[in-house]
């Protein structure tokens, strides 16, 4: 369709993997749309690991009966290897990996945002079955906890909590919320898109990457919306919601007006959100909001009535 050379990998994947960051996720609450738990009072941010793992595998469709093997060869040229499967006829093989440096890097990141946030922290992996690999991910955790951020956590009043992943999702239903999940990569992409529908919408849902050196990418959390824009193109009026799209900017003016110490771009950053929120609280949205909300009085625009809208709640 736009006559590429090559099949490209996703872009956002790409600009992750260049940053090593970790991507924070968190619903936009309003008045009207109640999450799908009952007890959840307040926003559930999921932190996911930006790095590594099935989005840097290596696959093998295995053909017919032989040995997969795992070998690491160090820099003197010793082998270490290890069976994976005597394979008796074909299957299907991966390998994936990640890195001391990018889980520290996840651990800073999300103990720096919980600090900022002021939000109790959660990590889970499945360390009882990967005794090698998840429980690299928890030492790392809770090592960088104790030396680094154990008094700073409990000067502010807040707390780091590790469990496996099955007990935390357990947990976390029966939550009020108001709580940073951290994931690995593959369970914070899964998590996030579960959270986001359970809380109304993937349009209502915030997205920044942190990377440990300080960079920032805001997005939408629920990436292009190609059948809508197909739509557009041909002239037709869709009733796509903008929300995470407005959101992402605000979030990237806001951190832009700290960085260069512009308070009005901040204060501006922050008005354009309250109207936002202020006008589906009103009842003016989009269908797929209309579908969720219980507002007694609400009224059902396309994109452009939408955006108008805000601009003149602005």
């Amino acid at each position: 369709e736009y006559n590429l050379k090559k099949m490209w990998p996703s872009p956002n994947g790409t600009i992750r993997a260049i940053l090593d960051g970790t991507v924070f996720r968190k619903p936009i609450m309003v008045k009207g749309i109640h999450p799908l738990i009952p007890t959840w009072e307040k926003p559930i941010t999921i932190a996911r690991h930006a790095y590594g793992d099935i989005y840097k595998n290596t696959e093998i469709r295995v053909p017919g009966a032989g040995r997969a093997e795992l070998l690491f060869t160090d820099a003197e040229g010793n082998e270490t290897r290890r069976t994976i499967m005597d394979f008796k006829g074909a299957g299907i093989l991966q390998g994936v990996y990640n890195t001391d440096a990018s889980i520290k890097n996840f651990a800073h990141s999300c103990f720096n945002y919980a600090l900022e946030q002021k939000e109790d922290l959660w990590f889970a992996t499945k360390d009882t079955v990967s005794k090698i690999y998840d429980h690299r991910f928890k030492d790392i955790f809770q090592e960088i906890y104790d030396n680094e951020y154990k008094d700073k956590f409990e000067a502010a009043g807040i707390e780091y909590f590790y469990t496996l992943i099955d007990d935390v999702v357990a947990r976390v239903v029966r939550s009020k919320g108001g709580m940073i999940w951290a994931c690995k990569n593959y369970d914070g992409d899964v998590m996030s898109d579960m959270m986001a529908t359970a809380f109304g919408s993937l349009a209502m849902m915030t997205s920044v990457l942190v990377s440990p050196d300080g960079c920032y990418e805001y997005e939408a959390a629920h990436g292009t919306v190609q059948r809508h824009y197909y739509r557009y193109l041909k002239g037709e009026k869709t009733s796509t919601n903008p929300v995470a799209t407005i959101f992402a900017w605000t979030g990237a003016l806001r951190k832009r007006g700290q960085l260069d110490d512009i308070p009005a771009l901040a204060e501006f950053a922050d008005r354009l959100e309250k109207a936002t929120i202020q006008t589906i609280e009103d009842g003016v949205m989009t269908g797929d909001l209309l579908a969720v909300s219980d507002l007694p009085d609400k009224k059902k625009v396309n994109s452009e009535e939408f955006m108008q809208a805000i601009a003149e709640k602005m």
